[in-house]
């Protein structure tokens, strides 16, 4: 079950997971396992990365890490399943994310040379790259007829909780949500303000866009673990945020209104 029409679906490099989610979810369709109870699991799948980097098992890392990605497909799946779409579940799965996108960067910085303030911009900066793409992603599923429009293109406002949800959990998460997100949301919102405005993106540039996507992120980090570059990690994914200014100036020269 997509999050798109057909016309607007393409070749998702972030996504590469969603088999072994669909999977998943067919698996625990007709079980109590709830999609919170399968986001937990991924955030248990990426405790597990940490652990081994911080042991210097860093293929062993690759692996929870990639785990942690098809896991992460597999919570919107199951939701889309037993039709129980919820805020607070959409709010936790983005919580986590960040939390352990820092605590990876941090592991990182524990066992090997990096400083820590570079490891904190490569943070911002892998912070930034998945606020671009999620920015486009989300314009992109609010336009599409028939699309998932649980997520919101500017989620300023506590959303009024959905069937099965209390509104005082939606309203927590939310909260928790803005604190951490905010400032990348405002960043990418400033660079490009009139994005929204797009009746659709193509599907080469949205492609090109999940470059920046979490699932391809951690794919970076993980084969880079595996190959024992880990002094450079936190160094590219700086280097990688110069893309966004490219992505952008695309989008704003090709991609017009």
């Amino acid at each position: 079950m997509s999050k798109l029409t057909a016309q607007d679906q393409f070749l998702d490099l972030s996504d590469y997971g969603r088999p072994f989610g669909k999977f998943l979810a067919n698996q625990l369709k007709n079980t109590r396992f709830t999609p919170v109870h399968v986001t937990i699991l991924f955030g248990i799948s990426g405790l597990i990365a940490i652990v081994c980097i911080t042991n210097n098992y860093f293929l062993l890392a690759g692996f929870f890490i990639i785990l942690k990605s098809g896991i992460d497909a597999a919570d919107g799946e199951l939701a889309r399943l037993k039709n129980t779409p919820s805020y607070f579940g959409r709010y936790l799965d983005s919580v986590f994310d960040i939390i352990l996108n820092f605590l990876f960067l941090m592991a990182i910085c524990y066992v090997s040379n990096t400083s820590f303030w570079v490891v904190i911009l490569a943070f911002i900066g892998i912070q930034l790259q998945g606020t671009l793409y999620n920015y486009y992603y989300v314009i992109l599923r609010t336009k599409s007829v028939g699309g998932d429009a649980t997520s919101k293109i500017f989620e300023y406002k506590t959303p009024k909780a959905l069937p099965g949800e209390t509104q005082k959990s939606v309203t927590i998460l939310f909260g928790i949500y803005t604190i951490v997100y905010g400032l990348f949301d405002k960043i990418i919102h400033f660079l490009d303000p009139d994005a929204y405005k797009v009746k659709t993106f193509p599907n080469w540039f949205m492609t090109l866009l999940s470059l920046y996507g979490l699932g391809f992120q951690l794919l970076i980090i993980a084969i880079m673990l595996t190959f024992g570059w880990i002094e450079y990690i936190a160094l590219f994914f700086i280097a990688y945020s110069i893309l966004i200014l490219i992505m952008i100036a695309i989008r704003k020269i090709w991609i017009k209104s």
